[in-house]
């Protein structure tokens, strides 16, 4: 990646919860401006965590950065709080979409307005989201709850979008939904990062999904990150096919047994 084009620097941080659980063991990740990169893994490997790093979201669960940084644009931004990085253009969409049950779904899309400064600014940015988004305009009038799992996702996405963000942290979109709607959500994701010009580092399961829409991955592990890569040369590992893209027959459990694996001296700290 060309450091000068960086937008978001995760260097060795350190996660700690209740003052006591390690989780995030000198995790070192790195966004280029109007990139799409990929952040992989299991259930409970760190990458929730790590985008709720970025977005000081940690308090609220007790947790904290112990160790290391962390950049937006050079500036570092651990002692921000959310609403303060969402004036800077970041935004998070949360792992399981959140939406709010008993308002409309264009109810749900104003209330990430707020930072918007007229109501010239709020209609244009529901028109870019209904555009994106055709099927929320039609179901615009609907309560949220009421609505399939498809439709909230991109209503939490189009939540974000009304905020007007240069980078988006997307955590598991396609978690619940039908194949044919994940494929959606992201062509979705990169029309906005083509059209838009929208920065995202998106945490996800589906490695095979992630890695076809993305430029760049990095794979997680009980909290650390062990591997990293062209998203194209990653989808066409042997290792990764086989314990990420469901393509081979060993019986081995973890990405750490594979023999030719080697540590980067940044994991041996």
């Amino acid at each position: 990646m060309d450091s000068e084009k960086i937008v978001l620097n995760v260097n060795g941080i350190e996660v700690i919860y209740n003052h006591v659980i390690l989780v995030l063991k000198g995790v070192s990740l790195k966004v280029p401006e109007g990139g799409i990169v990929a952040l992989l893994g299991g259930n409970g490997a760190g990458k929730t965590t790590t985008l709720r790093a970025i977005s000081n979201l940690l308090k609220g669960e007790r947790g904290e950065v112990t160790k290391g940084s962390i950049e937006l644009r050079g500036e570092r931004i651990e002692n921000l709080t959310p609403s303060d990085l969402v004036r800077r253009g970041v935004v998070q969409v949360m792992e399981g979409r959140h939406c709010f049950a008993h308002l409309t779904i264009e109810e749900n899309l104003l209330t990430g307005a707020y930072t918007r400064k007229s109501k010239a600014e709020v209609a244009a940015g529901l028109e870019k989201v209904y555009n994106y988004f055709p099927r929320l305009k039609t179901r615009r009038t609907s309560q949220a709850a009421y609505t399939s799992g498809g439709e909230q996702q991109m209503c939490a996405i189009g939540r974000a979008l009304m905020a007007n963000p240069s980078m988006v942290l997307l955590d598991e979109p396609s978690m619940g939904l039908a194949p044919q709607i994940v494929e959606e959500v992201f062509e979705i994701v990169k029309d906005l990062n083509q059209k838009e010009g929208v920065t995202f580092l998106l945490a996800e399961q589906n490695t095979n999904m992630a890695l076809k829409y993305s430029d760049y991955g990095y794979i997680m592990e009980s909290g650390r990150i062990v591997m990293d890569g062209v998203a194209s040369d990653l989808a066409s590992n042997e290792d990764v096919k086989e314990f990420y893209l469901g393509m081979g027959g060993g019986e081995r459990k973890s990405f750490k047994d594979v023999k030719s694996y080697k540590r980067r001296k940044r994991w041996l700290a």
